[in-house]
């Protein structure tokens, strides 16, 4: 009998840590409360003094085991709370092995695709208006020609360039040819002046008033059809 009364404390001590381990530390006093109990059963072979010292003895150490050794997932991601470095994961929320959210790659950001053009363009140029009976270009025609030329640069070395003058009707069809062959040609001595290489010009001709594209006995109309034509073949 005395046996029974030195192992009975040490099974109920051990079983109650080994139910301890399983809790998480959130259930210490529920370790306790064990221990407690523990000592109360103790009492049936130990006297009331003894009892009472075993029982809060065992709780005390059950607590502290649990609060030691207890684990658990309190956010319920799948990774114990020893290791979890996220423990306030939301619920649903894909996590890595350290309990934290799993960030997925940006993705690969998607080119443009290249604006196709036309495979042939034409350039009207009719602000270009020339000093009198000339084929000077004045300061607000070279302005024009330079958002020409910005346009080009990027495009000269792979396109062929044709340059065409035209005219109106007032005058002879020789005057006006051999005019708007003179215009077209200063037209494209300035842009190989801006930077456009010659070589890109395939062809610079005046072509009079045979091309009109407006009606030549209104002076709107003829005002149109003084131009300069820059067409692009890619």
């Amino acid at each position: 009998m005395s046996m029974i009364r030195t192992a009975l404390p040490l099974i109920l001590v051990t079983s109650v840590l080994t139910g301890c381990a399983g809790l998480q530390k959130t259930d210490w006093p529920l370790c306790a409360a064990g221990g407690v109990l523990s000592g109360a059963a103790i009492g049936a072979f130990q006297s009331a003094s003894v009892a009472a010292g075993l029982g809060g003895a065992v709780g005390v150490m059950a607590g502290a085991y649990c609060w030691a050794h207890g684990d658990g997932d309190d956010d319920g991601d799948g990774v114990l709370n020893s290791v979890d470095k996220c423990p306030n994961t939301p619920k649903g929320t894909p996590v890595d092995a350290t309990g934290c959210p799993i960030v997925a790659p940006a993705p690969e950001p998607v080119a443009a695709a290249p604006v196709a053009l036309p495979k042939e363009e034409v350039i009207t140029i009719r602000d270009v208006h020339f000093e009198f009976n000339k084929a000077t270009l004045t300061p607000g025609d070279k302005q024009q020609l330079d958002l020409v030329a910005n346009k080009l640069k990027t495009e000269a070395p792979n396109v062929q360039l044709h340059v065409s003058g035209h005219t109106d009707s007032v005058g002879s069809d020789a005057y006006n040819q051999k005019l708007s062959a003179k215009r077209a040609h200063s037209v494209t001595d300035y842009l190989v002046s801006a930077g456009i290489a010659r070589s890109a010009f395939v062809s610079v001709e005046g072509d009079g008033e045979s091309r009109p594209v407006a009606d030549n006995k209104t002076a709107e109309g003829r005002a149109l059809n003084r131009r300069v034509e820059i067409k692009i073949n890619r």
